[in-house]
Formats: structure tokens, C-alpha cells, sequence
């Protein structure tokens, strides 16, 4: 489990450095604010990215999911309990799931037709998202039993 929480709190490291790069201004993978938004916001009609609130606020967040893995296995210490923490740790596997489903859904593809980004999101966003809710229900249940 250790390996899973690390895996998890890796990958949860590098894309919420990439949404802080974001809200610095950065535009990668685009070359410039329009290219950049159809690439990772894909709205219809996105021509800008999320402002720099929206950015950090969504790096804040990934930063403290971050923790919870690694909170699970012993290696970050915390005062909440394991069952606690277990419970949390479902809530944001939903959150992660219900991400990785709605990309694969046609109401959600109404709301981000943009390409690149339809197509990124179906090959690697939404796909990424159910691996990472189910990192995180793996977890949980760990921790339940232990």
C-alpha cells in the first residue's frame, strides 16, 4: 500500500505544480492563452484560461489530497483517526471518479467540445481521474481494515 500512496501523491504533486504554473501565467501545453485553454479547459469558446484564483484554489486543493495517501499509510503523521481518514479518502475517490465518468459522457462533451481538449480528456484527463479515485478507494478500504 505504501507504493500506491506514494504512486498517488507523486501524481497528484506533478498536476497540481502544472495547475500552479497555470495560475502563474505559464501556457503549456499551448503556446499562448487561447491554444493553452483548448487544451485544458475546453469549454466552448474558451479563448483565456481560469484566472489565477481558480488555478491556485485547485492547487491548493490537490496539494492537500496529497497528504491523505501518504496520511493512510503512516508516512505523513496526523491527529485524525484511520477510520476518519479512510472515510475522507472516499469522499475524494468519488470526486475523482465522478470526473473520470463525466468525461466519457455526451453532456459533458456538449460542455467541453474544444479540441484539443475533447480529445486529450478522453484519452488521458478522464482515464487518469478513475485510476486516481481508484488508487484512492484501494486505499480507503486499507485503511478500514487495518
Amino acid at each position: 500500500m505504501t507504493v500506491l500512496a506514494f504512486a498517488l501523491a507523486a501524481v497528484l504533486y506533478l498536476i497540481a505544480s502544472i495547475h500552479a504554473y497555470w495560475g502563474l501565467g505559464g501556457v503549456w501545453p499551448g503556446t499562448d492563452q487561447a491554444s493553452c485553454a483548448r487544451a485544458v479547459a475546453g469549454f466552448r469558446g474558451v479563448e483565456t484560461m481560469p484566472g489565477a484564483f481558480a488555478s491556485f484554489a485547485v492547487t491548493a486543493c490537490l496539494v492537500l489530497a496529497t497528504l491523505w495517501p501518504l496520511a493512510l499509510v503512516g508516512v505523513f503523521a496526523t491527529p485524525f483517526p484511520k477510520a476518519g481518514l479512510a472515510a475522507s479518502a472516499l469522499l475524494i475517490a468519488m470526486v475523482f471518479l465522478g470526473r473520470g465518468i463525466a468525461g466519457f459522457t455526451p453532456a459533458w462533451r456538449r460542455l467541453t467540445p474544444e479540441m484539443p481538449f475533447a480529445r486529450l480528456d478522453r484519452q488521458y484527463y478522464s482515464p487518469l481521474c478513475l485510476l486516481i479515485g481508484t488508487g484512492f478507494v484501494v486505499l480507503a478500504i486499507s485503511g478500514f481494515q487495518s
